[in-house]
C-alpha cells in the first residue's frame, strides 16, 4: 500500500495546470519627430615643423573642401604620419621649428531619438538615425493575479 501511494504522488498532476502565453508581440512604426546627434571630441597633438612665414613645412599642394578634413583627422589620428611631423630625432630644416598643434575633431557616435507611438511620446537613444519612421515592438503581457 505504501509503494501504491508514493508512485501515485509521483505523477504529475495535469488536470490543474493551465498553459498561459507570456506575450503577444508584433511590430509597428512611430513617427520620428526628432534625431540629435550626441558627438564624441577627440582631441589630438601632433609635432608640425613650420618655418618663418608661418605656414606648415609640407611640400604638397594644400587640400580643399572635404580632402581637407579627411586629411586633418588622418594625420591627428595617425602617430606616425610622415607629411607633417619630422622624424624622430631629426632636426628642422632651416628657418623651421617643430612646434605642438593641438587639434580638434567631433563625431556622432550616437542619436537622441524623439519619437511617438499611439500619441505617446517616447525618447531611446541609437546607434543610427531612424529616419522619419522608427520600427518599434509592442509586446502585450496579461497580468495574471493570485487572488481571484
Amino acid at each position: 500500500m505504501l509503494i501504491l501511494l508514493v508512485a501515485c504522488a509521483a505523477l504529475p498532476v495535469r488536470a490543474q495546470q493551465t498553459v498561459i502565453q507570456i506575450e503577444n508581440v508584433r511590430t509597428e512604426y512611430a513617427r520620428v519627430l526628432r534625431a540629435e546627434p550626441v558627438y564624441q571630441t577627440l582631441r589630438a597633438t601632433a609635432m608640425v615643423e613650420e618655418c618663418e612665414d608661418g605656414a606648415p613645412a609640407e611640400d604638397a599642394e594644400p587640400r580643399r573642401g572635404l580632402a581637407k578634413v579627411v586629411g586633418a583627422v588622418k594625420d591627428a589620428l595617425t602617430p606616425n604620419s610622415d607629411e607633417a611631423e619630422p622624424e624622430a630625432g631629426a632636426p628642422p630644416r632651416e628657418g623651421c621649428d617643430v612646434v605642438p598643434t593641438e587639434r580638434e575633431f567631433r563625431r556622432p557616435i550616437a542619436y537622441d531619438v524623439d519619437y511617438v507611438h499611439h500619441g505617446v511620446k517616447y525618447r531611446s537613444r541609437m546607434p543610427y538615425d531612424p529616419g522619419n519612421r522608427l520600427r518599434v515592438r509592442v509586446s502585450v503581457t496579461p497580468i495574471v493575479a493570485d487572488d481571484r
